[in-house]
């Protein structure tokens, strides 16, 4: 198959998907057996509508991996040990590599000219997590010295981001850690300096941590509080190896090797039309040795060539997911 980073059009995106497509449907067993059971011709498949989705939950009871390569990497979802965590089994570390930096770089920057700074509680405290990799490595391209980690130090981060006013800093933050740490400021009367150069890139991450709040509040919320116009967020999972970016107005792009579509909520095999909101299907060709097609529980609507990332699936009431995966 050709080189992913390289598509430019549309129709080498489709092309490239059904080349995909065909591909993991002879080497992938779990992804073939999909298929099969829905009883689709793949030689009839010749539009992206017509690619079946492989419910995410998958991921939670299958090791979904190319038959022609052996590893011993993967990335697991965060959660309790009580939980069946998704592994997603990576096969090739520099196609994630080369996914993370350039989708950075397309809609962010070049990331040696920026210092990194991480405030991941959850994710530090559990192992093989994408998100981890991900800023370690941004970290590793970017060189700085200051780059680095933080738990629940508040005061060192509060210190280091003043030192750092006039610099270009990337904080990338879980949704409830920034809160937290905002909430250490205001307890504590200290109050961050504005900075033109500070870039906060939440990545969602509530849990149960904090109380539940629109995307708009939360980032109003840090827009104030960090004293900062560039409140970015990050939309991507475990099961996935591309990252979209919003840069405001919870809108987010595709880097081109990557794709959203929206499935209706109650019917899997049927789309909704822009601005519509139903469940959120993903098109990631990174995902080469694992599986491109991904229909998420997260529910969203297409604005024009962006997407809007609304909030879950209630499984109690759509039975869509559950027909997917029955």
């Amino acid at each position: 198959m050709e080189n992913i980073f390289d598509i430019l059009t549309e129709q080498d995106f489709l092309n490239a998907s059904l080349k995909t497509f065909y591909y993991q449907y002879e080497n992938i067993e779990i992804y073939r057996k999909f298929v099969d059971y829905l009883k689709i011709n793949p030689t009839e498949v010749d539009s992206l509508t017509k690619i079946p989705f492989l419910p995410i939950e998958m991921f939670k009871n299958h090791q979904i991996l190319d038959k022609n390569v052996t590893t011993d990497l993967f990335f697991q979802s965060s959660g309790t040990t009580q939980m069946n965590l998704s592994k997603h089994f990576i096969a090739d570390e520099k196609i994630y590599q080369e996914s993370i930096y350039k989708s950075f770089k397309q809609f962010i920057g070049v990331p040696e000219d920026f210092i990194f700074l991480g405030l991941l509680p959850s994710y530090l405290e559990k192992q093989n997590s994408s998100l981890i990799y991900m800023v370690d490595y941004l970290m590793k391209k970017s060189g700085k010295p200051e780059n680095g980690y933080f738990l629940y130090n508040h005061e060192d981060l509060f210190d280091l981001l003043n030192t750092l006013k006039d610099k270009k800093v990337i904080l990338f933050g879980v949704s409830f850690a920034l809160l937290d740490f905002l909430d250490f400021c205001s307890s504590n009367t200290q109050i961050l300096s504005p900075s033109n150069t500070l870039t906060i890139i939440e990545t969602g991450g509530m849990k149960g941590r904090k109380e539940e709040m629109t995307k708009d509040e939360l980032l109003k919320i840090l827009q104030e509080g960090f004293k900062t116009d560039k409140i970015y967020s990050e939309y991507s999972m475990t099961e996935l190896l591309s990252q979209a970016y919003s840069l405001g107005n919870n809108e987010y792009q595709c880097p081109n090797w990557m794709r959203i579509m929206v499935r209706n909520a109650e019917d899997p095999f049927n789309y909704e039309k822009e601005g519509r909101t139903g469940a959120i299907n993903i098109i990631d060709l990174a995902n080469i040795h694992s599986c491109s097609f991904i229909a998420t529980q997260d529910l969203g609507k297409i604005i024009g060539d962006k997407f809007q990332v609304l909030g879950r699936i209630d499984h109690s009431d759509i039975r869509g997911c559950s027909l997917l995966v029955s």
